[in-house]
């Protein structure tokens, strides 16, 4: 189940409840209010957004992820061993749905990552731009993008239709794609700035966990500090009657911001991945996890109220609301410290899922589900030094040349499908061994954790074919590597 009493293999407990509410914030709080909470806001080209009512939405996700993290503090004080709803699910379920949710947990933590890298070079060429600094576009880009909007201007112009009706988006990639310089009759396209903040989140992650806290620390004490600049300079300039009416779309605007802001939320769970690295888990893992929820809900709640306050919710629908309500007023330098912001709270968004992530691999390493290195820990700095290493090749490498959308997709069904099992553990277990004693229980079982799987479900069919399309695939993979190898390899198949 992860665990090991080895020394060799043993983490180094350095992390108090400050620095894991710290790293839930961090992980919770990214570019998703600077970015999305506009688009909640004002909806889509139909403007059926949430309006002034996106404080309701945030209230209606917060119970829905209140319902996961109360799942999430018992097994977490319960079981403080790294590894996050994989080791959840070994305990409760079995190894076979422990590798599941396992593999699937690549999806959360390493391919999020790769998106949240992605969007953080976004931020950061555009500040580089405002600077003066012009970083060449086919070092920004995805190839992947480039290739097939490419592709689409050409099949276009092959039918005589005007190339401008496909957007602005696939014109530009088109030109980036044709600009771009040859090796070998092939384009180099590659999102350098992507690849470069994973490198170096990566070195810092594996020099280790208290170098990692307070670097995180650091970020979210600075990303705050730049949102509680917007509440209060904003407060100034609020006017109460762009808040009427309340609610333009009633439920169906509220709804529907609701389930584009859910993921702004997840987060939290990234906490339990350093249990073993926590001082008294089972006291601080649940008051890190149920803190960092709290917390960010007080923070976009503040920030929905103001920003609805400072224009009408019709016109919010941009990339960067915060700054865009200050440069309409013509205060530019306040514009760019939220930018800054922006680009920091992204930054801080990277490092709790990329020590996550092999974390996870080092516990599935311990029960013989992946080789023996993937448990290895650096004998100096106590951190598991193999798998951060592939884990940044990986990340760093899908972040290069990938698609945001698409890695977002695959995070968004991986997420939720993770916070369904782990509230399923909590039902099983309760059932199975009822006086197993709980530092933290739970409150309203069956219903908390119901709630949990109800509201995950939901989410997930609503999400596109082509998501669970992809996700029946990678699931598909990870069950055939599991049968060629883990099956005959792990601890209980040596019996």
């Amino acid at each position: 189940m992860g665990e090991t009493t080895e020394p060799q293999h043993q983490l180094r407990r350095a992390l108090g409840p400050v620095q894991l509410t710290l790293l839930g914030v961090g992980a919770i709080i990214g570019a998703g209010v600077f970015t999305s909470i506009g688009s909640a806001a004002a909806g889509g080209a139909d403007h059926l957004g949430a309006g002034p009512a996106l404080v309701v939405s945030f209230l209606m996700v917060a119970v829905a992820c209140g319902f996961a993290a109360l799942c999430y503090a018992e097994f977490a004080a319960m079981v403080p061993v790294s590894g996050s709803a994989y080791t959840y699910a070994y305990a409760t379920l079995g190894e076979l749905a422990a590798w599941i949710i396992g593999w699937d947990l690549i999806l959360e933590y390493a391919i999020s990552n790769a998106a949240v890298a992605v969007s953080w070079s976004g931020y950061f060429q555009e500040l580089a731009g405002r600077l003066g600094v012009h970083i060449p576009e086919w070092l920004g880009a995805d190839i992947f993008s480039a290739v097939r909007s490419a592709a689409q201007v050409a099949h276009a112009q092959a039918a005589h239709l005007d190339p401008a009706t496909l957007g602005a988006d696939v014109l530009t990639y088109a030109r980036i794609f044709n600009e771009a310089p040859r090796l070998f009759g092939l384009p180099i396209i590659f999102n350098l700035p992507a690849f470069a903040i994973v490198i170096l989140v990566t070195w810092i992650v594996f020099i280790g966990i208290r170098e990692t806290a307070t670097f995180n620390s650091s970020l979210v004490v600075a990303k705050l500090g730049i949102v509680l600049f917007f509440l209060v300079l904003g407060a100034f300039y609020v006017d109460p009657d762009n808040w009427v009416p309340f609610a333009p779309n009633g439920m169906k605007g509220i709804s529907g911001a609701a389930a584009i802001i859910f993921f702004a939320y997840i987060g939290f769970d990234a906490v339990s991945t350093a249990a073993e690295e926590t001082r008294e888990p089972q006291r601080n893992m649940p008051i890190g996890i149920l803190a960092s929820l709290v917390i960010c809900t007080v923070i976009y709640v503040g920030v929905a109220v103001v920003l609805t306050g400072l224009a009408k919710w019709d016109t919010l629908g941009n990339a960067e609301p915060l700054a865009r309500v200050f440069s309409v007023r013509g205060m530019n330098w306040a514009a760019g410290i939220v930018a800054i912001g922006a680009l920091v709270a992204t930054t801080s968004a990277l490092v709790p899922y990329q020590a996550g992530q092999p974390r996870i691999f080092m516990s599935m390493g311990r029960d013989g589900l992946l080789p023996a290195w993937a448990a290895k820990v650096h004998p100096r700095f106590r951190t598991p030094h193999v798998a951060t290493i592939i884990t940044g090749v990986i990340v760093a490498a899908c972040a290069s040349v990938f698609n945001i959308n698409e890695l977002v997709e695959l995070t968004n069904i991986g997420t939720l499908f993770a916070f369904a099992l782990v509230a399923l553990g909590i039902l099983i277990l309760r059932y199975r061994d009822p006086q197993r004693p709980r530092p933290f229980r739970t409150p309203l079982v069956p219903w908390v954790p119901l709630g949990a799987i109800v509201t995950c479900g939901y989410l997930m069919f609503e999400l596109p074919m082509i998501t669970w399309v992809r996700f029946f695939v990678w699931m598909t993979v990870g069950l055939i590597l599991y049968f060629c190898y883990g099956f005959r390899r792990s601890r209980l198949g040596r019996g």
